[in-house]
């Protein structure tokens, strides 16, 4: 049985940022991977770059780890 992401990082806003869930909880709006990282290790996840691939573990929702800004119409 598939184990769903702990973490899902939300489709970019029109400003770009991202909102961040860990366990369905709001962590905040990441505007760039150093604010996901910053988030997963306020979270208690050892975080680090290469983790940020992990589709075990996170969900990219609307686009992948190096979409921050709504594509133009």
């Amino acid at each position: 049985m598939a184990r769903k992401p702990r973490v899902v990082v939300h489709p970019p806003s029109p400003s770009g940022g991202r909102r961040v869930h860990v366990d369905r909880e709001t962590l905040g709006v990441a505007y760039n991977i150093g604010d996901v990282v910053e988030f997963l290790r306020r979270a208690g996840l050892d975080a680090d770059e290469a983790m940020l691939d992990d589709s075990e573990l996170i969900e990219w929702r609307g686009g992948g780890r190096g979409v921050w800004a709504e594509s133009p119409p």
